[in-house]
């Protein structure tokens, strides 16, 4: 039964393969967006001024947080909140191993060390069992990522955290605007840093967020992130403002600017628009591919609402005569692009050797790694480019399956 399914969905389609490259990933921009960059550049004021702060204020009310601050990646964002908690020489952080480089260097930033954690083997994220075995007496901070926009598990991940007097730090740069339980990620834990990378659900080209409930937290990243001065420009050189400022700290640069914030306003704007068409393209992936024993769907469980910021896509590798990465050169030639998310740290010639680190150290990771292939998932994406997509892989199962 499970065949004839599968070759009625392939030989009844007439569509023919397509004849221009599909991109992995294009942000959706619109004149909205373009309007406001240019008011901004009009305006005579681009750095971070008043749109960057009408952007922190209408993101801290999108999730519900009391406090954000705007800056210019997610990596200067989880540098800030390990600087917020004091974290330096000595200490430990726990760091899931299957996530981008940054959620790990930015622990050495603060010459501390990352604790790697390997992941659940169906959603990827952070695996609550085998995190508590990694804590010790030096670890002073718990990173938690939410994969491709779906949330961890993080009522059990606090729970742990709390049982250790642990802060918790979500990383959720794949996870704008995502739910757990029906609080919005972004209000549940000590800090949460977003991503507004070009590919995201909100995108300012380049840029980041985080969020608290911590006044002191806030107030220290807000220092922090330009150079750790008292105030900034806009303080000082807006009308009827002191020029004078004074040091407190050695900061960093990661101020946002108004002109990707001008961005940033109205990608918040859409948000709600921008996630449904996502969610509309996975829901169509979903139903087409799990009729493959082939393949397996991403996770969507009842209990979040998943942000949908990558379809990663599972190869059953038993079941097909060809490696993921045959696969994806395949879709390649099918002129559909895709991308793999992530090469775990543990094998990252930097990590591995750093820490003496092995392949089958963490295997949950090690074996998502080896099969999963992420598709494209974008809004400005037509309904015939889904369908592309679907008939590619369609095409690629049935010529190497098993």
């Amino acid at each position: 039964m499970e065949d004839r399914n599968i070759r009625r969905s392939v030989t009844t389609r007439t569509k023919m393969p397509r004849t221009t490259f599909l991109p992995f990933a294009v942000p959706h921009i619109t004149q909205a967006e373009i309007d406001e960059v240019v008011d901004t550049l009009h305006s005579g004021w681009l750095t971070t001024g008043a749109k960057t702060k009408r952007f922190e204020h209408e993101f801290a009310g999108a999730v519900n947080a009391p406090y954000a601050v705007a800056v210019n990646s997610a990596t200067a964002a989880l540098h800030l909140a390990l600087d917020a908690l004091g974290i330096g020489e000595g200490d430990e952080v726990i760091v899931p191993v299957y996530t981008f480089t940054a959620t790990a260097e930015v622990v050495l930033y603060c010459r501390a060390r990352p604790i790697f954690v390997d992941v659940d083997p169906v959603t990827c994220n952070l695996d609550p069992l085998q995190l508590e075995r990694r804590i010790t007496p030096r670890t002073r901070a718990i990173f938690v990522v939410h994969i491709a926009g779906l949330p961890a598990e993080i009522d059990m991940i606090l729970a742990i955290a709390r049982a250790h007097a642990l802060p918790v730090i979500e990383d959720a740069a794949h996870a704008f605007p995502a739910t757990y339980r029906g609080k919005m990620v972004g209000s549940i834990s000590d800090m949460t840093a977003f991503s507004f990378y070009a590919t995201k659900t909100l995108s300012t080209g380049e840029g980041g967020m985080l969020t608290t409930a911590n006044p002191e937290y806030a107030q220290r990243a807000s220092m922090m992130s330009l150079h750790g001065i008292s105030r900034d420009a806009w303080k000082r050189y807006r009308a009827g403002a002191s020029w004078y400022y004074e040091v407190l700290q050695a900061g960093y640069k990661y101020n946002m600017t108004d002109i990707a914030a001008s961005l940033g306003l109205h990608q918040l704007a859409r948000s709600q628009w921008l996630l449904q068409r996502r969610q509309a393209i996975a829901r169509r992936y979903t139903e087409a591919f799990s009729q493959w024993a082939q393949l397996e769907t991403p996770p969507d469980p009842a209990h979040v609402g998943h942000a949908w910021h990558l379809y990663m896509l599972r190869l059953c590798l038993e079941r097909l005569t060809i490696t993921r990465d045959v696969f994806i050169q395949a879709l390649t030639e099918a002129r559909i692009g895709a991308s793999v998310h992530f090469i775990p740290l543990h094998l990252h010639p930097f990590y591995r050797d750093t820490y003496h680190l092995a392949p089958g150290d963490f295997p949950a990771a090690l074996h998502m790694y080896q099969r999963v292939i992420s598709l494209p998932l974008y809004p400005g994406m037509t309904d015939e480019d889904v369908d592309d997509v679907i008939f590619a892989i369609e095409q690629i199962v049935t010529t190497h399956k098993k």
